[in-house]
């Protein structure tokens, strides 16, 4: 009976991380492939209406689709700030409710979000600010219940973590094969129906290979989940966390199993939950400086992204073979995500086997493997930086190299170090929050785009330099947290040194 349990337990936790890898690399982040999608709209003609015909400087007749093209961007803006901005009450949903709600929740919006641009047309366009929309935050959904699965793997947890975030980043590819498929003869109604039907399996993930509730951490002695042996059986985390030891949902209540907890260990935990609220981790130095080192980096990346097509005009100096040239090695290296991503989760794992100090707290330990990440992170940010601000187009390979990898340990890290750093009851709140928080700290990428435009003529070596600079605060939270961790330290030695008689 313990041999089957604990078997069926090794391969039900493989099956929920294979499973929602290929959840995550197919469909959570396909929001972000959305210039792939672009070309299959405009050649269906949505917002075609927006189109003139105009007579160009050397008295020729030309079409200016300008204002279909600022449309277009509009849905993709809308779409990808409620992505992230919508992250907050997502997070308190997956708190309050957990995982099978959530999830449903996320499923419901991300099929409708594929069934409004299936059944949509040139003449509903309008139909695309809802669509994409749906599909954002559906696909996020998706990532943050899933993200919790590293928590089945204790010594390799930030390693899984920054490996669905890779995958989240690398799903983009989804809309590129919809482009490819529609350019063979497959219709967008097609491709978009399937992705439709394709909800059947998020829904047998959820309610087979997935909590009701949320995975804990560290699991409690005997933990399971989902169905066992036979038995519907699932650990309560609701009823954990309000003290009540033990309580095990199951077929048979009166039968004696092997998924009782260790008292020791839930008295640890317990203690940790309801001594420090959701307001005392929002409000401390940790948070701070996290969504300061998230917010500047991303808005690099934001900017960098935003601009990339003009730069690359001006630095090919207009001649489009070589724009299209340098923008598809931009898109193949986009795809490279899911290979960067586990590079930083092996950083922060590093020290999970070996021996800790004497003393020396789980978390502790975790927050000081973590500084080399945070660290590295940031030194990444600045040297993409500089190449992006560097007038000089062979140099833009390595910029591109330099982008995927650190928006792969930027967002991976950033999970990561918030699972460590807070209590798991805290999580999507927090991970919410820190998410919306840079949102809005990203839309300060629209007066650089004006400024650009306007006073600097296009030339985006100013707005480079001064972003490098930005990107510097970064360096602050890997140096608050080591200093952190050196203070734990100096406070155990005391704390352990014999008195003298």
């Amino acid at each position: 009976m313990f041999g089957c349990q604990c078997d069926g337990f090794k391969v039900r936790s493989w099956l929920t991380l294979v499973s929602g890898l290929i959840e995550c690399l197919c469909f959570a982040g396909a929001v972000f492939g959305w210039a792939s999608l672009v070309f299959v709209l405009k050649a269906d003609g949505y917002f075609s209406e927006l189109c003139v015909n105009s007579t160009s400087a050397n008295g020729t007749h030309v079409t200016d689709c300008s204002r279909q093209d600022e449309q277009l961007s509009l849905v993709f803006t809308i779409a990808s700030f409620m992505n992230n901005f919508l992250t907050l009450p997502n997070g308190f949903l997956f708190d309050r409710f957990g995982t099978t709600v959530t999830r449903l929740l996320g499923i419901s919006l991300y099929t409708g979000g594929t069934l409004l641009i299936a059944f949509s047309n040139a003449a509903v366009s309008v139909l695309l600010f809802p669509a994409l929309s749906f599909i954002a935050v559906g696909g996020i959904l998706f990532l943050v219940t899933n993200m919790q699965v590293g928590n089945l793997f204790g010594t390799h947890r930030s390693t899984i973590i920054t490996l669905y975030n890779g995958a989240f980043d690398s799903s983009s590819a989804i809309f590129l094969i919809i482009k490819l498929l529609f350019e063979s003869g497959i219709s967008l109604f097609a491709s978009l129906l399937f992705l439709s039907c394709c909800s059947v399996i998020h829904l047998l993930r959820t309610f087979l290979l997935m909590p009701r509730t949320r995975i804990p951490y560290p699991l409690p002695q005997g933990y399971t989940y989902g169905l066992r042996c036979g038995q519907g059986q699932t650990y309560d985390l609701q009823d954990r966390e309000s003290g009540n030891q033990g309580n095990i949902q199951g077929d048979a209540v009166t039968e004696v199993t092997p998924c009782k907890e260790d008292d020791s260990m839930l008295q640890s935990q317990r203690t940790d939950q309801t001594e420090r609220s959701f307001k005392s981790c929002f409000l401390s130095w940790f948070f701070l400086w996290h969504l300061t080192w998230l917010s500047v980096m991303q808005l690099r990346h934001y900017l960098f992204i935003g601009t990339l097509n003009p730069m690359l005009t001006r630095l090919a100096a207009g001649d489009p073979s070589l724009v299209s040239t340098y923008t598809n090695a931009f898109a193949i290296t986009q795809l490279c995500g899911v290979l960067c991503a586990p590079w930083n989760g092996l950083i922060m794992d590093r020290h999970k086997g070996k021996p800790r100090a004497g003393g020396m707290s789980e978390r502790e330990a975790d927050l000081k493997a973590a500084v080399l990440s945070l660290f590295l992170t940031a030194l990444q940010c600045v040297l993409f930086s500089v190449c992006a601000a560097t007038p000089l187009l062979p140099l833009q390979y390595l910029t591109f190299i330099l982008q995927v990898l650190n928006r792969s340990f930027l967002y991976g890290g950033n999970a990561a170090f918030i699972s460590m750093a807070f209590p798991p009851a805290h999580f999507g709140k927090l991970y919410g929050s820190v998410m919306a928080l840079s949102a809005l700290v990203s839309l300060l990428q629209y007066p650089f785009f004006a400024l650009i435009k306007g006073p600097l003529e296009g030339d985006p070596l100013y707005v480079n330099v001064a972003l490098t600079l930005l990107s510097l605060l970064a360096f602050i939270h890997p140096v608050y947290v080591y200093l952190h961790c050196r203070r734990q330290a100096n406070q155990r030695a005391k704390s352990s040194a014999p008195t003298s008689s």
